[in-house]
């Protein structure tokens, strides 16, 4: 059974389960019971009473009960058929087939606006988590279904919290096995990203599940299956969102380490002789109306053995008949004790054992004959009868469809048919000669044992493939697997035996008694949170319920402090400006101290790389040094004393969760860009992503030194220097050049979402799919966002990146954000060009003439790739200070537009500059002269000197 989200309530049904193997479950339902009285508040001797007359009904009305069968027997079977016989139990999973449908049509309805194409260039990879590696049944149930994967074209990797033998056993048949240390916080030190999908089995494994309730792992498809038989509570937990998946050689690996740890025979301590002949009578595992019925019928077609097996000298029949129920704590025994009184069984051949159905190895192993005596439609196999028939004991049950499916009437076992129980009777009758069973039987019990030893191995393979197939949403660069039909048919026949042969089961009785403690501890945990105890709750030894409150109770947390910072907003009028100053002054303390500790570090570094994040579940692969600093994509996910970066703050824009995963790091890239001056002074800005830490492709101190060296000393110039290599890729298994791993990784629709964003971004009207061009020259691209700028080259790219994000959301937003689908994935994704967007970087740095120097991460060495002489005739982009962005033929065009321009607005001068000097001629030629008033006449030099007289 798997669970595939979280959420469920935490909580037990007294019915429909099976009960512990220690028999605390008959004492659990009187907990229940004493507890709903003490909540009741009601007067105890008043409830004595009112048990005490319920009981004398009961007893009366079952000691009435046989004759009535008797007198009515083919009325009562009628009866039964009518009000019984459409009974069923199968738990159909309706929430989440309705879930998995649904999307099946939206991803058809949404194939119709752009083909996509799935490349299939690596295989899908599973993730199995395990408590420990100790030999059990479900250690060889999962390893025959990951053998099974594994043929269909899976990749699994193996984690364990413990190790142990089957360690080796996975090894050699070729699942690589990773040890988690058991403390919590090194369980979160798996990048489980990497996988397609998780299964954790076993309750045990609680200290990893607390990762996947964490972001970024929150989203991952999560199965999580829990064999234990005690918690069969579907009742209460199945609201949907659990999946049945039938079958397990829990019930044959039992009963062989019950045979090789039980030497004595358990007849002989049950006191039954090698005369007896014992008949088991067992049920269902289930709980229902019309069980007692059920028995009756099936006690009156047993009476006419009661003529084969003559009395003792003590009047004791060597027959015995051991009726098997859970039914201790209720007068079950009573009422079949009745029933079999009034049937005129002697006394002491029907006798009723109040055992569970787990509990039943003794009886079983002291049968002749098993009897199947529930006539209810189930969805799995009975337990109880792939236990009877390991014990090689001849098994006869009704011909339930389940039960005919793997029961051959009369080959490996006897069927009956439900509606005519007289039937029943001549099949008995035929088994037994002379008080013993004949020898055509013992082979009958014979090939049952070997049916039963590998029983519904085919169910349970084809079951967690088919719960795959539907699950998991594979990216287009991922291959389908195959189908079920295509398995080998030896991987579908049968368990693993083979490879467990050499293991045994020492470890079992051990792995099953910790189970069980386990277990035991959490309903009493379970017990007093729901009575509101005050017993303390151990983090390390909770249930991950306790994850769930926990997370409640952070949210109530976080609720009740935003309540009161609007309350304390509301009335901050009242305190005026001094309540906001004391607030200033606590933020600045606070931000100072932040800055002594992180941000002064790195005032003399050349450097500084950011690493953004989203979620407590990328902390452990964040770095703690100077070098580094953090940057929250959300504010809820931030580290805790540390002097991280809130992007949300910077750019209100990622408080919006569609662009926040759309956009992925260029959201950190764009808050940083966003007034930088006043978080970033340093010349040189960085970025790693915290997936290159958890693939170990981070750098290395030496790599750390060997950057700053080459920045201090301007070895390269304006250089991007990047350190995860596109070619060493999981994702890229075959060497794909940029634009085919692009589209790759894309849906095949890259190149066109490339080409469509940058027709928009240079207004080009007419039909253009031409791209920048990425040559194969053997040198590496840069992926995962692991790279090292010049701050002033940084801004150049965000601005850049910008207009380049703006054009391909324009084109995407609308069919993305209404229907989760986008043409850039095979299925529902919230990061869907985020993918386009990790190559950016390269198109820009290659076309915008920046020197490509890969380091190593590990060595430091540094490798120019892309050389720039090597570029000549491909680059067609011009990167200008300014941030403005051409491509060569509209750079031409343009040009050429601006020389005509110029020309014409020359022309213009010079024709305004004639006209100007014509209008000038004419306003000279236009003006008017002023009249002459007089004229003087000089007289001759003579004239002067001769004359000596003056004129008045």
């Amino acid at each position: 059974m798997g669970s595939l989200e979280n959420g469920v309530p935490v909580k037990r049904d007294p019915l429909l389960r099976s009960s512990s193997n220690k028999g605390s479950a008959f004492q659990r339902p009187i907990v229940r019971f004493s507890r709903f009285l003490f909540f009741g508040k009601l007067d105890y001797l008043q409830w004595v009473c009112t048990v005490a007359v319920f009981c004398f009904f009961v007893v009366l009305f079952q000691m009435f009960l046989p004759g009535l069968i008797m007198e009515k027997s083919g009325e009562s079977l009628k009866n039964m058929e009518n009000g019984y016989g459409d009974l069923s139990i199968r738990f159909e999973p309706s929430k989440l087939l309705q879930k998995f449908q649904k999307e099946a049509d939206e991803v058809n309805l949404s194939s119709a606006s752009r083909l996509r194409h799935r490349f299939g260039y690596r295989k899908p990879q599973l993730a199995l988590v395990f408590p420990d590696l100790l030999v059990d049944p479900q250690q060889l149930l999962m390893v025959t279904v990951a053998s099974a994967l594994l043929e269909m074209g899976y990749t699994i990797h193996v984690y364990s919290l413990e190790d142990g033998p089957v360690n080796a056993i996975w090894r050699n048949v070729g699942f690589p096995v990773t040890i988690i240390r058991s403390n919590a916080k090194s369980a979160a030190v798996v990048d489980w990203l990497n996988y397609d999908g998780i299964i954790v089995n076993s309750l045990e494994a609680r200290g990893v599940v607390s990762c996947f309730v964490q972001e970024p792992f929150k989203s991952l498809p999560l199965i999580w299956t829990i064999p234990e038989g005690t918690l069969m509570i579907y009742s209460t937990f199945d609201s949907g969102n659990y999946f049945v998946i039938p079958g397990s050689p829990a019930q044959a690996w039992e009963v062989d380490n019950f045979m090789a740890s039980h030497r004595d025979s358990p007849r002989v301590k049950m006191g039954y002789g090698p005369d007896d002949f014992v008949i088991a009578l067992v049920r269902s595992q289930f709980l229902y109306k019309g069980l007692w019925l059920e028995h009756a019928l099936i006690l009156q077609a047993l009476l006419p053995l009661v003529a084969e097996f003559p009395v003792d000298n003590n009047s004791n029949s060597h027959l015995k008949i051991l009726i098997t129920s859970g039914n201790s704590a209720n007068n079950y025994s009573v009422a079949v004790e009745a029933i079999a009184l009034k049937l005129r069984y002697p006394k002491g051949v029907v006798k009723h054992i109040a055992i569970d159905v787990g509990e039943a190895d003794n009886v079983l192993a002291a049968a002749d004959i098993v009897i199947y005596g529930s006539f209810l439609e189930e969805q799995s196999f009975p337990d109880i009868l792939i236990k009877a028939m390991s014990f090689g004991k001849p098994i006869i049950a009704p011909d339930l469809s389940i039960i005919k499916k793997y029961v051959d009437d009369r080959v490996n076992g006897y069927l009956f048919p439900k509606e005519k129980i007289s039937v029943l009777t001549q099949v008995i009758l035929q088994m037994i000669s002379e008080g013993k069973l004949s020898p055509l039987v013992h082979n009958i019990a014979s090939l049952g044992k070997s049916t039963a030893k590998n029983l519904m191995v085919m169910e349970t393979v084809e079951g967690y493939a088919s719960l795959l197939e539907n699950l998991l949403k594979f990216p287009s660069e991922v291959a389908s697997p195959k189908a079920v039909t295509e398995i080998p048919p030896k991987l579908k026949e049968e368990w693993q035996w083979n490879l467990f042969a050499a293991s045994g089961h020492s470890t079992y009785t051990n792995r099953t008694s910790r189970s069980h403690r386990f277990l035991d501890k959490f309903e009493e945990q379970w017990s007093q949170s729901q009575t509101g105890g005050s017993g303390s709750v151990t983090t390390d030894e909770s249930f991950p319920y306790s994850i769930w409150e926990e997370e409640k109770l952070i949210g109530i947390a976080n609720a009740k402090k935003r309540r009161e910072e609007d309350e304390n907003r509301s009335t901050s009028w009242i305190m005026g400006g001094r309540y906001r100053s004391a607030k200033r002054a606590d933020r600045a303390k606070n931000d100072l101290h932040e800055r002594d500790d992180g941000e002064l570090e790195r005032t003399g570094q050349p450097l500084c790389i950011y690493e953004p994040y989203f979620g407590e579940g990328t902390w452990p692969f964040l770095h703690a040094t100077s070098l580094y600093r953090g940057i929250g994509l959300s504010t809820k996910g931030r580290r805790r004393e540390a002097d991280d970066i809130d992007a949300p703050s910077r750019l209100p824009l990622l408080n919006n969760p569609y662009y926040r995963d759309a956009l992925g790091e260029y959201g950190a890239f764009f808050a940083i860009a966003n007034r930088v001056d006043r978080i970033h002074r340093n010349a040189w800005i960085g970025f790693q992503s915290w997936r290159a830490t958890a693939r170990n492709a981070s750098l290395s101190k030496i790599a750390e030194t060997a950057l700053l060296n080459a920045i201090q000393a301007r070895k390269h110039g304006d250089t991007l220097y990047f350190w995860v290599r596109m070619d060493m890729d999981p994702r890229n298994p075959s060497q794909l050049d940029f634009w085919s791993f692009c589209d790759a990784i894309n849906a095949g629709n890259c190149k066109f979402a490339f080409s469509e964003a940058l027709k928009k971004m240079y207004g080009i009207k007419r039909d253009w799919d031409s791209l920048p061009p990425m040559p194969v020259d053997g040198d590496a691209w840069s992926v995962m966002q692991s790279w090292a700028l010049p701050t002033r080259s940084f801004l150049e790219f965000v601005m850049f990146s910008r207009m380049f994000v703006d054009a391909l959301d324009a084109q995407i937003y609308n069919d993305h954000h209404q229907r989760g689908h986008c043409y850039l994935s095979l299925s529902k994704d919230k990061h869907c060009y985020s993918r386009v967007l990790e190559l950016l970087v390269n198109v820009w740095a290659y076309h915008g003439a920046k020197r490509m120097v890969y380091v190593n991460p590990q060595t430091g060495e540094m490798h120019e790739h892309h050389k720039l002489k090597n570029r000549r005739g491909h680059i067609r982009w011009l990167w200008p200070s300014t941030g403005e962005v051409f491509w060569q033929g509209i750079y031409l065009r343009e040009r050429n537009q601006r020389l005509q321009q110029k020309r014409r607005e020359g022309n213009k001068q010079k024709e305004k500059r004639r006209q100007q000097s014509k209008d000038k001629l004419s306003r000279m030629r236009r003006r008017s002269h002023q009249k002459v008033i007089g004229k003087y006449v000089k007289p001759p030099p003579q004239d002067v000197e001769n004359s000596t007289s003056t004129t008045v």
